[in-house]
């Protein structure tokens, strides 16, 4: 496994939180980065044209705690008609910097550098048109193109430093540019190339008001981009602020995780410094997310002498820039090439009846005298010390506290947990499998027996009460891969979360536990409330977060845009309409653009997508190739479930039995 003795490159601690200082940006009066609060924004979806309407929208994402509001300008009479925006604002007594968003047309940024606050430029379509071409550039070739970018983009570095207007350049993983895509490929690294080939031009202008961003809709590509940037620019002696977001997350209950799985990884790690959570909904309903999500960390450096103390670490035994599993031996169904399981907590039952098992994912018949298992049916259930007294699925395990299980040995598909290792030592064992809680005290404190023992038949459930837990827990994996004979232990990462409302508690938990499955560990997950958060609720978010870090997919993924002026049609109305015909679709991408400017590219690695092109007109695509155009709005749902049906990808709903 890789090595890496200078991980402190992208964040200042592994073990306790430090936030990552960056430079002070000023966008109007507003600072970002530095000491400056981690700052909310949203992006209006009314058309820029609409002077009205874009007020009032702004308005309202304004009075909900929005600090930054980004508005498209797609042309110069769109970036025009931010001035008669930003007046309205001002006489009504906003004065939050606005923010345009520019992709494809230097001219209109040019014009809204003047007017606006803020900038964000595109440098994947700021001087390039992308048509999936791969070129194979001599050196001379390339800097020549680097040369004509210079000359296309300088102008609009010189009028901000000119106006005193920030600028962002912001990468998205999907509009990468054929240039950069054919010198480094889709990767982290060549999202991070982009944006410096531009910044280098600004600093050759001595323009240093600026922030970066390295937006996904596939959170293991963000989290690695960002690390990948903070790299980069520290061998640089750079430090822009930093703007997070995931890129066309979705909507509901799925953006949400998607979103806090990626923003917060980064978060927990001290990185960032303003965010955009990018659900499709209006956007005044994405601000509650951002601030909850930002809010856990207010006072967590202030507080840091109250959080237990982790372990440092001398070097980090794996790469924080790319994707590896942790490799494990198997355990009965845990670990190896197996998904990782979800273990349902229905330790707070009084009596554990059949009916219990339908928030779980499994539906008992009785005219059938068969189980029914849905696509989120979970594989464990730690029952603590309630004795299950009917047939269980046979997909299913029951867990029960050991001084219980030692009772019931003989039961099939029934495990012991225990408390300790030192509980562990001197119990009797399953054969097959056993569960051993540890946190970090213990796992350190037992060195010596785990080091020696037979370890082929334990799994290990890390948990900790830690307020910093998701970097305690990432200390008990490091430990864990320090020890030959049991760096390959299959684990259980398990959360206790008390008191959480139902949001709450997904975007903590999406943080806390999802972090791990995008650096590769963890072989299952538990979530435990006591029941204050339906059991079915807990279930969906497990396997949510497994979806949302890819280790587990479980359902059909939607990579829809959140909307903006841009848009071509009701994405909100549109996305409920397809994911009512097809969120059956196990483990089918489908991409939902409002329009071109967030087709092929932003959808990235969809399996299909529905793009709007023009005024109540559709284009589908499969994969990142056009195959029918100019659809119209009425019949463009039905033409793309026929295309899924062309290509194999269609299966009729079932269900389950057993």
């Amino acid at each position: 496994m890789t090595k890496n003795t200078d991980f402190s490159l992208y964040c200042n601690s592994l073990t306790h939180y430090s936030r990552y200082l960056t430079r002070e940006v000023k966008c109007g009066d507003l600072g970002i980065g530095a000491n400056n609060p981690i700052r909310v924004q949203s992006m209006t979806t009314t058309d820029t044209m609409n002077t009205n309407a874009t007020v009032e929208q702004s308005i309202r994402m304004i009075e909900a705690g929005c600090e930054l509001v980004r508005i498209t300008a797609p042309s110069i009479h769109e970036a025009k008609n931010l001035e008669l925006i930003r007046k309205e604002l001002r006489s009504r007594g906003y004065f939050t910097p606005l923010v345009a968003d520019i992709h494809f047309t230097p001219n209109a940024a040019e014009w809204a550098a003047r007017v606006v606050e803020k900038v964000r430029v595109n440098p994947g379509n700021y001087a390039d048109k992308k048509k999936f071409e791969t070129i194979d550039y001599s050196d001379a070739g390339y800097n020549a193109e680097l040369d004509r970018i210079r000359n296309r983009f300088t102008p609009l570095v010189k009028i901000c430093k000119e106006y005193g207007t920030a600028m962002r350049i912001g990468t998205n993983h999907g509009s990468l540019s054929d240039r950069i895509l054919s010198r480094y490929g889709d990767t982290p690294l060549g999202m991070v190339e982009s944006a410096l080939e531009f910044l280098r031009i600004c600093e050759d202008n001595s323009y240093y008001n600026i922030v970066l961003s390295m937006k996904a809709s596939n959170t293991q590509v963000m989290v690695q981009a960002y690390r990948l940037l903070i790299q980069k620019m520290r061998e640089a002696n750079m430090n822009y602020p930093l703007h997070l977001g995931v890129t066309e997350a979705g909507e509901g209950e799925d953006g949400r995780i998607k979103s806090a799985t990626g923003i917060g990884t980064l978060l927990e790690d001290g990185i960032g410094d303003t965010v955009r959570v990018s659900l499709t909904e209006d956007p005044e309903f994405e601000i509650p997310v951002a601030k909850m999500l930002v809010d856990r960390y207010k006072d967590r450096e202030k507080n840091q002498q109250d959080i237990p103390t982790v372990k440092s670490l001398s070097e980090l035994p794996y790469s924080p820039f790319e994707y590896k599993k942790r490799d494990t031996h198997l355990v009965l169904n845990i670990g190896e090439h197996q998904v990782p399981c979800v273990i349902a907590d229905l330790s707070h039952k009084e009596k554990i009846t059949p009916a219990s098992l339908f928030p779980v994912g499994y539906n008992y018949s009785v005219q059938l005298d068969k189980w029914n298992i849905s696509d989120l049916a979970c594989d464990y259930i730690y029952a603590k010390d309630k004795v299950i007294d009917f047939e269980i699925p046979g997909t299913l395990g029951i867990i029960l506290d050991a001084v219980v299980w030692k009772h019931h040995a003989e039961k099939a598909r029934h495990y012991p947990i225990f408390n300790s290792i030192e509980e562990f030592k001197n119990s009797p064992q399953k054969a097959e499998l056993n569960f051993i809680r540890s946190d970090i005290e213990s796992l350190f404190k037992n060195q010596d027996f785990i080091s020696t023992t037979n370890t082929k038949n334990i799994v290990f459930v890390f948990e900790t009460s830690n307020p910093h837990g998701m970097a305690e827990i990432r200390r008990m994996f490091i430990e864990l891969l320090s020890d030959e004979n049991a760096k390959r232990i299959p684990v259980i990462i398990k959360r206790n979360y008390d008191l959480l409302n139902e949001q709450e508690l997904q975007l903590h938990a999406s943080t806390d536990i999802g972090a791990h499955f995008l650096d590769g560990f963890g072989d299952g997950i538990w979530i435990a409330t006591g029941g204050t958060v339906s059991e079915k609720v807990v279930n969906a978010l497990s396997f949510g977060i497994l979806q949302a870090t890819r280790t587990r997919i479980s359902k059909t993924e939607y990579i829809s845009c959140p909307s903006c002026g841009r848009t071509l049609f009701d994405l909100q109305e549109t996305t409920a309409k397809i994911r009512s015909r097809t969120d059956h679709l196990k483990g089918i991408k489908i991409g939902i653009m409002g329009c071109i400017v967030n087709g092929p590219g932003e959808m990235a690695d969809a399996d299909y997508g529905y793009v709007g092109t023009g005024p109540g007109k559709i284009t589908l695509y499969k994969g990142q190739t056009v195959v029918q155009k100019n659809i119209s709005e009425d019949k463009a749902v039905d033409a793309l479930i026929d295309l899924i049906r062309q290509h194999g990808d269609w299966v009729e709903l079932e269900v389950r039995e057993y």
